[in-house]
């Protein structure tokens, strides 16, 4: 009865979400539990039984036949499955012996064929739900939890909603928990892999406004998966598994649906229409020759000749080498990729970035370098005040590529006015107190990585920040600054000025940071002298503040005046252009620590850090990568929207955004720029007409930047989506193409298309440029191809329709197919890019592979193919000096519709010889083809010689060609035998003029297609 009972008031307490907008009190009695006892047994039990275990649901996997069933779902491997089978089964009823054993080998080779694409999907398969798997790792193993009056050390798993924990610094949560005791004077939370802000978060107990109607992460709410980075509380959890933020996140990577690529909707429809039109004229040929089926000897055999024709139709029609040609030329491309630090991890989405038509990019590490740095000092000069500029984009003290040590000019580092400055602290007194503060009323450190000989930060990466800043500066004495440059071994030269400035001062006490003064400080002692060192929010700051420290050293009262001219560079700098976070920087003298009054007493600390000499403030930024002002100018080249979705405030956003040319100067941001609230408020109708001409969404949540990217698809765009963090593994899957970086979670790499190894914006620029490459490849490989089987399909067509004998048996046909006309395929990867690939409009995702004009081109190319291969075969019986020179009346059956004097043979060779002439006409007029292939531009523009792959391909084909010809065990395999030099000459004269049709319809084909491209810029501009 007592556990039924809890279960009703389980059931009654933990459904709501107004949680963060109760007072400690009426929290801990809506969720019961005792905030110094915490749950007892009895409840944990009862609360687990109804809510279950604070863990993420494990998925049994697939049973490994249902993996390999799904890998022939496919359109056309049912078709190359369907033609094995009928294949397989008329080989059974062959009655020549000698003739038997080649039929099989068609099926055979097929059905290997299928095999080996199966395994491929069944591997892929088993490796899909890595990400799935990734995001359960990543929860807590392990807590401390008060339990019965205890704090105990358990599994993570065994939560429930009410459990008291404890937080500290380096701690995962592991759960969603309302902050209810801040132990510490204040506690801050890296929630970055959720949020996507750059900054750690201050978190409090007091209640905050609730709002239903939009997600938010409330600042008295610590989250599953985050980490504390410093201070200690006790928290009560309201969420577990997948009810928390988290947990959300898994279910919508459970249930997000990966769009098919606009490459394999393509391949799709194209299986479908091959699938119709190879069966009508399978059977089409099958009825024309209805009437010849007693001319096989009986009506059975005639039924299973002609069957065998249609068979070697549908062998002709069906691309098999399709599938393995575009896999590999997909894989070859990606090799190109990753040489660009582009790692493709689905190889489908290569074709993709060929028609990316907005890219929505994180901020924070893609387009930022996600490493804090100080843009500007501020002190007061007396006059005004002097903002100066500090270069530099890393946490690098001296340079902003890799450590390379030896001297550097200071003077490049710090400008005022655009002058650089060589030893700013000995100009400026106020800066030299500044960089004391900067140096010693901090808690980070700095690491030097040998391994990537770069710098790394220790902690807080504000804190980190600052510390360089003050090695920028440098020292006061100008001597000193010059033996700084000349350290070359960078674990000396990486902390030498504050190591200079902290070696004389001894800390005695810190003030922690609290949320009422928004600010911190340090008690030091130096030579015998007190001090309190303050850093804080400058507008709070000011206004404890009754002195102010000028640039020549004097110390003046802080007057009305002042503090207005030094409040309004403060806001030009955090709401301007740069939208800067700032520090502001004070002193005070002091009486011994010890002595202080209220130093236990959190509500005392703005007492004690009252009458302050202000010093400066300093400007803080996420600085813009140097590259990715260029790489804006790119897409906007190749006319690629790029839209930014990041956690950060707007003005900041703002800030960035203008500084890498996505605002232009000036540019108003309205209808260009919201914010998460705003897009929530919107109607579906209002959110569609936002998307279209958005560059940026700030203060934006995981929700926003999947619903974005549904919006931006509904609207037809093409969205490739980049993220690095947990937050972003729903939107990762859902875009077009997901791009992680190379720094990011793995949860998000999991869930991704593509990782940018160097994390940088611009690569994703090169990766659409090789994109667009690879997909005009390809393009050109299918349409080689596909005007290859169109030959086939008019030979085997006309044959059959003129009575003729068989000119081609299944397995050449099928030898072409994948061997043949694979190679220079494949080849056709490497043609090199068009000059002005990048300066096109991206192509549209519903455009077809074959248009209007290219099909009538190939259909021409395809049809002389064709007539081509039987004219070999009918000339050589015709006209050849030791063939059987029959008239073209008995090439077509006779009035008897027999072929006695093929099948009673008395040359040499036989009827093997006249379909090896036809089989070389096919493939030498495929290999002069494949050149033609090397572009849409003329041959001679393009050169035969651009593609060295391709003539290496060639050779090797006639190389393979002539193997079965002259090797008398494969020969007889393959049904062919060896040609003399007349056959050759005959064969050459048939080929060639196949180079000449196609330049004449290329001309027509560029006339047609360059109207339609201009029709679609001006209707794009438009």
């Amino acid at each position: 009865l007592k556990l039924q009972f809890l279960y009703l008031i389980v059931a009654t307490m933990v459904t709501t979400s107004d949680v963060p907008a109760m007072g400690i009190p009426e929290m801990l009695k809506h969720v019961g539990t005792d905030l110094e006892k915490g749950l007892s047994e009895e409840d944990v039990k009862a609360r687990q039984a109804k809510f279950g275990k604070n863990c993420l649901p494990e998925e049994p996997p697939k049973p490994l036949l249902e993996l390999i069933i799904a890998q022939f779902e496919d359109v056309m491997v049912r078709l190359l499955l369907a033609a094995a089978c009928v294949s397989f089964a008329l080989a059974i009823f062959e009655d020549d012996e000698d003739e038997k054993v080649t039929a099989f080998v068609e099926p055979l080779v097929i059905l290997a064929i299928l095999t080996a694409n199966a395994t491929v999907g069944v591997v892929q398969e088993l490796n899909a739900d890595e990400a799935l798997r990734e995001l359960m790792t990543l929860s807590a193993p392990s807590c401390v939890v008060v339990r019965d009056g205890k704090e105990v050390n358990m599994a993570a798993s065994e939560l429930v909603v009410g459990d008291v924990i404890v937080v500290g610094p380096g701690d995962q949560v592991p759960a969603d928990a309302r902050v209810a005791n801040i132990v510490s004077t204040t506690i801050r939370l890296d929630q970055s892999n959720l949020t996507g802000e750059s900054h750690s978060i201050i978190k409090h107990a007091d209640p905050v406004e609730v709002n239903l109607q939009q997600k938010e992460f409330y600042l008295n709410t610590v989250y599953s998966s985050t980490y504390v980075t410093y201070g200690k509380a006790k928290c009560v959890v309201t969420k577990t598994g997948l009810d928390t933020e988290f947990g959300a996140i898994f279910k919508g990577t459970k249930e997000t649906e990966e769009e098919k690529t606009p490459l394999q909707h393509k391949l799709d429809d194209f299986g479908e229409t091959l699938t119709k039109v190879i069966s009508a004229i399978c059977v089409f040929v099958w009825l024309v020759n209805f009437n010849n089926f007693a001319s096989k000897g009986s009506v059975l055999k005639g039924c299973i000749f002609y069957a065998k024709q249609g068979v070697a139709l549908a062998v002709a029609a069906l691309p098999e080498g399709l599938p393995a040609v575009v896999t590999t030329c997909l894989a070859l491309g990606t090799r190109r990729m990753a040489k660009k630090n582009a790692v493709v991890r689905k190889l489908p989405s290569v074709e993709t970035l060929g028609c990316t038509t907005v890219i929505c990019s994180d901020k924070t590490g893609t387009l930022t370098t996600n490493k804090m740095v100080v843009r500007r000092v501020a002190t007061y000069g007396g006059n005004g005040v002097n903002v100066y500029t500090v270069n530099g984009t890393s946490f690098n003290p001296v340079v902003d590529s890799k450590w390379s040590g030896g001297a550097v000019n200071q003077a490049e580092l710090v400008t005022l006015d655009g002058k650089g400055l060589d030893c700013p602290l000995a100009s400026d007194k106020a800066m030299k107190d500044l960089a004391t503060v900067c140096s010693v009323c901090n808690e980070a450190s700095l690491a030097y990585n040998e391994e990537e000989q770069q710098v790394e930060r220790v902690n807080e990466a504000m804190e980190a920040a600052l510390l360089v800043a003050v090695e920028k500066l440098g020292l006061e004495d100008g001597a000193k600054n010059a033996a700084l440059r000349s350290i070359s071994d960078p674990k000396k030269r990486l902390l030498a000025v504050n190591e200079d400035i902290n070696k004389c001062y001894t800390k005695n006490g810190t003030l922690e940071f609290t949320r009422e003064r928004k600010s911190m400080s340090v008690h030091v002692t130096a030579n015998g002298r007190d001090e309190l060192l303050v850093k804080g929010a400058p507008d709070c700051l000011l206004d404890r503040c009754t002195h102010v420290k000028t640039a020549a050293g004097q110390v003046q009262p802080l007057t009305a005046a002042i503090k207005k001219e030094i409040l309004e560079s403060y806001h030009e700098l955090a709401t301007g252009g740069e939208s800067l976070r700032c520090l502001g920087m004070a002193t005070k003298a002091s009486t011994p620590y010890a002595s202080l009054t209220g130093i236990s007493d959190p509500n005392q600390f703005a007492t004690i850090e009252s009458g302050l000499t202000f010093v400066g403030f300093v400007g803080i930024l996420d600085p813009p990568r140097r590259e990715v002002k260029g790489a804006i100018q790119e897409c906007e080249t190749a006319h690629v929207r790029v839209i930014v979705i990041t956690g950060d405030n707007k003005d900041t956003a703002e800030g960035i955004c203008r500084e890498i040319g996505l605002f232009k100067p000036g540019e108003s941001t309205e209808g260009l720029s919201f914010t998460g609230q705003q897009f929530d408020s919107m109607t579906v109708e209002e959110q569609l007409k936002a998307v279209k001409t958005a560059k940026l969404f700030a203060r934006a949540v995981p929700d926003h930047k999947k619903v974005i990217t549904e919006r931006l698809q509904a609207c037809g765009f093409v969205c490739a989506m980049t993220g690095d963090g947990v937050n972003d593994a729903l939107a990762l899957k859902k875009a077009n193409i997901g791009i992680g970086m190379g720094s990011g979670t793995e949860v998000a790499k999991k869930s991704s298309d593509m990782i940018l190894a160097d994390d940088n914006f611009s690569t994703i620029v090169s990766a659409i440029e090789e994109g667009r490459t690879i997909y005009n490849n390809t393009k050109q490989f299918i349409r080689y191809l596909i005007s290859s089987n169109i030959g086939e399909v008019v030979c085997i067509f006309l044959t059959g329709c003129m009575g003729m004998p068989e000119v081609l048996v299944p397995i050449q046909l099928l030898w072409v197919n994948l061997v043949t006309d694979g190679l220079p395929a494949t080849a056709l990867g490497f043609n090199p890019p068009e000059p002005d690939v990048m300066k096109k409009a991206p192509r549209r995702s519903d455009e077809a592979i074959i248009t209007r004009g290219t099909f009538v081109r190939y259909m021409v190319i395809g049809t002389y193919v064709g007539l081509a291969t039987v004219g070999g075969f009918a000339f050589w019986c015709m006209y050849a000096p030791n063939g059987p020179m029959v008239t073209f009346q008995e090439l077509c059956g006779g009035e008897t519709g027999t072929h006695e004097w093929l099948d009673n043979a008395s040359w040499e060779g036989g009827k093997k010889v006249p379909m090896t002439v036809a089989l070389s006409v096919l493939v030498t007029v495929e290999m002069f083809n494949a050149l033609n292939a090397l572009g849409d531009s003329s041959l001679l523009q393009v050169g035969p010689l651009s593609n060295l792959y391709l003539i290496g391909a060639i050779v090797l084909s006639f190389s393979l060609h002539f193997l079965i010809m002259y090797v008398p065990a494969i020969a007889g395999i393959f049904g062919v035998w060896p040609l003399d030099v007349w056959s050759w000459k005959l064969i050459v004269a048939l080929s060639v003029p196949i180079v000449f049709v196609d330049e004449v319809m290329k001309i027509f084909v560029r006339r047609g297609e360059y109207t339609a491209n201009a029709s679609q810029v001006k209707a794009k501009t438009e």
